[in-house]
């Protein structure tokens, strides 16, 4: 006597876990990229100008916000203690390029008071920041 057999069914690929890894990975890419992207600098509105072109070298960044107040390489800092601060960073670069982030709102005495007191130390090279016009 033959008992009735199930027929063979056709053999499936779950895909559900494969879509699970595939995210997983892409996330880790996101967030990874995330931290890969560099910003040396508090965030401002940068005037445009069509002469803009990226620098190669790792600069200082002295940025100067709406209101005038300055930071050195993010960290708040009064005009009287820069030059301290420039000097300590020139010991260790001596070809350093120091990059002036001021927002297009400041007073334009404050940022010629900051780009004269760079100027004054010797041997400091002075970049100010701007965004290409589009």
């Amino acid at each position: 006597m033959r008992l009735f057999e199930e027929e063979d069914s056709p053999l499936e690929l779950n895909i559900l876990p494969m879509i699970d890894v595939i995210f997983s990975i892409l996330a880790m890419f996101i967030i990874t990229s995330i931290f890969l992207t560099r910003i040396d600098s508090l965030p401002v509105n940068l005037p445009k100008a069509n002469s803009a072109t990226p620098q190669k070298s790792t600069p200082v960044t002295l940025t100067i916000n709406p209101v005038g107040a300055i930071a050195f390489n993010r960290q708040p800092v009064e005009l009287e203690n820069l030059e301290p601060l420039i000097l300590q960073q020139q010991q260790l670069n001596p070809e350093l390029v120091v990059v002036v982030n001021a927002d297009e709102q400041v007073n334009h005495g404050r940022v010629v008071e900051v780009m004269d007191l760079l100027r004054q130390v010797e041997g400091v090279k002075l970049a100010i920041a701007t965004q290409k016009k589009q």
